[in-house]
């Protein structure tokens, strides 16, 4: 009679969800739920008069923003695909410039009306704002809903409100050719794959790339010759790069910026699937009249479910190989290896590698941020319990073989000198 019921109010819910997104519902209520994140704080602050925007001639707000959000003029990467909100305006002549930091991401866009926002919002998860590009008295971080949910908001970010870097063919225009197809990008997408539609700079070796590549036609190219598009350090043949903060477009910016997009997407994911099982959970024993601490079994599979997800994403299971040694041509490398922690030895989980993966110690440096710190209890032990068993040697599965068992020992213990948020059990020695 119990699982009739179960049923029956699962079947219930499922019906009351037709057309809406489950985000936009109890217990997330996601466009109606006031945000507090960077941007809505920055916001605050302006309205109180505690920090003002300047006003560039050309660049409208953008050099002063990303100052006040302390996001790196040296992580900008150039994409010149016609897929944001203000396509008219971007071509490959005119690309659209991207900045970001752990927890922002900045578009700007020559000509453009706005400023393109997005934060990682430790409560909401990707919440999108835009800033007018016009100079008035009293600058406004709007929040954005519906028009930005259209493309982010989809199985390409997992279902949940996200972020989206795609490499595809564009023609001349900087039209995307979507007879030729698209690729979702992030760390597990090969090299060879990546970069469409994307200015690229730094050198790679011989591993090839789509990144610089423009059909002349609007046809699906039957071969492509990108020659001409790698290991490019300077682009000012092909476009005014005086009209950027920087000249670059650069090759080890757009590698972490793939890298955490998809944590970030995880993180997300997380947080609502918990919420919500949580919720699905409590709502069901009211209904059959049950009052036991323990959850479902269906609950706990879509906790633990969740949690193996950013496990995987956090510890890059299926990382594309490098194949020859990557470098940029801008300081992004250095300025983000600086933001540390470091523990005793001096290790990080920002060091790079570059040479056959991404990072020195496979292990993203987004588990220190406040949305993994802002997970719900329930999933947050869950991570804290796969990251120990893989990290300790313990879980052996084939999908963790990439990490050698002097990975696990360095990012164990990094973890366990620099991490302030640690379970009581990571505080002993490894086992």
């Amino acid at each position: 009679m119990r699982c009739a019921l179960t049923l029956l109010l699962l079947l219930t819910t499922a019906t009351t969800s037709v057309g809406i997104d489950e985000f936009e519902q109890p217990p997330i209520n996601y466009s109606s739920t006031q945000p507090s994140n960077r941007i809505s704080q920055l916001q605050s602050l302006l309205d109180e008069g505690k920090q003002q925007l300047t006003f560039h001639d050309e660049l409208g707000y953008l050099p002063s923003l990303l100052a006040a959000l302390d996001i790196p003029a040296e992580s900008q990467t150039l994409v010149y695909s016609k897929t944001s909100l203000q396509t008219r305006y971007i071509t490959p002549k005119t690309p659209r410039a991207l900045y970001f930091s752990d927890e922002i991401y900045v578009g700007y866009v020559q000509s453009g009306a706005a400023l393109e926002i997005s934060v990682a919002d430790p409560r909401l998860g990707t919440v999108f704002y835009t800033l007018d590009q016009a100079q008035v008295a009293a600058p406004k971080l709007e929040r954005q809903t519906d028009r930005c949910l259209l493309c982010h908001s989809s199985s390409r970010t997992e279902g949940v409100p996200g972020h989206v870097v795609r490499s595809l063919f564009v023609d001349l225009s900087g039209q995307p050719i979507y007879s030729a197809g698209s690729r979702m990008v992030d760390h597990t997408t090969p090299i060879e794959n990546r970069w469409g539609g994307w200015y690229v700079t730094g050198k790679h070796g011989e591993q090839k790339h789509l990144g610089n590549f423009i059909s002349r036609s609007k046809e699906v190219p039957r071969e492509v010759d990108n020659s001409a598009g790698l290991n490019v350090l300077d682009l000012s043949n092909r476009f005014d790069v005086s009209r950027y903060l920087t000249p670059h477009s650069d090759i080890v910016s757009l590698m972490v910026l793939e890298h955490q997009v998809l944590v970030h997407n995880r993180l997300t994911r997380a947080n609502f699937s918990t919420q919500q099982a949580l919720a699905y959970d409590a709502s069901m024993k009211r209904s059959l009249g049950e009052s036991e601490a323990e959850f479902f079994d269906s609950t706990k599979r879509r906790i633990q479910s969740a949690a193996e997800a950013l496990v995987e994403a956090l510890l890059l299971v299926d990382e594309a190989k490098l194949t020859a040694p990557m470098s940029g041509t801008a300081d992004f490398a250095q300025k983000f290896q600086e933001l540390g922690p470091r523990d005793k030895a001096g290790r990080s989980l920002r060091d790079l590698d570059l040479q056959t993966r991404l990072f020195k110690y496979p292990c993203s440096y987004l588990i220190y941020s406040p949305s993994f710190a802002a997970l719900p209890k329930e999933v947050r032990e869950q991570v804290w319990k796969q990251l120990r068993g893989v990290l300790s040697g313990a879980d052996q599965s084939e999908k963790f073989a990439h990490l050698t068992a002097a990975d696990r020992e360095a990012i164990y213990t990094i973890l366990r000198e620099t991490h302030p948020q640690l379970p009581e059990d990571w505080k002993l020695e490894r086992p």
